[in-house]
């Protein structure tokens, strides 16, 4: 009974150590002030995937899958705004942005969504993390065709 008990306790500690995505050491092996493309040279495709479990909660990104309270987000990375799912009602401000959904591009969007397509119904605040918007734009990028 008492093993049960101390694997009971240490369990939280033990998934708390699997879900490490490194996030100081990926940082500082970006260096000092590092740019979008920096970040994506340390950015982990399984800590996005990871993250990606928040976005989850509006898009799907399987290849086929329905879109939710926003679009289907397989093979966005590449695509212009507005036009990935043709199913979906994508604003006027989105369907009028041009443009690609490149690595600059899906960092500010991440990053602050209205400041980077005023107009847009998307009710998101934003990724302040740098680091963690590159985990999320290398799983994407990793999601497209």
């Amino acid at each position: 009974m008492r093993i049960s008990v101390y694997a009971y306790l240490l369990l939280p500690l033990v998934l708390g150590a699997c879900s490490d995505d490194r996030h100081d050491e990926r940082m500082r092996a970006a260096g000092p002030n590092p740019s979008v493309e920096a970040l994506l040279k340390v950015a982990d495709v399984d800590a996005g995937a990871r993250k990606f479990r928040t976005c989850a909660a509006c898009h799907t990104i399987t290849q086929g899958a329905s879109d939710r309270g926003g679009p289907n987000l397989y093979g966005v990375f590449g695509k212009v705004p507005g036009q990935n799912s043709a199913r979906y009602g994508y604003t006027a401000a989105l369907r009028n942005a041009g443009g690609i959904w490149d690595v600059r591009r899906l960092d500010a969007w991440l990053a602050d969504p209205k400041k980077v397509i005023p107009g847009t119904n998307m009710q998101f605040a934003g990724v302040p993390d740098p680091l963690d918007r590159a985990d999320l734009i290398a799983y994407l990028r990793s999601q497209s065709n």
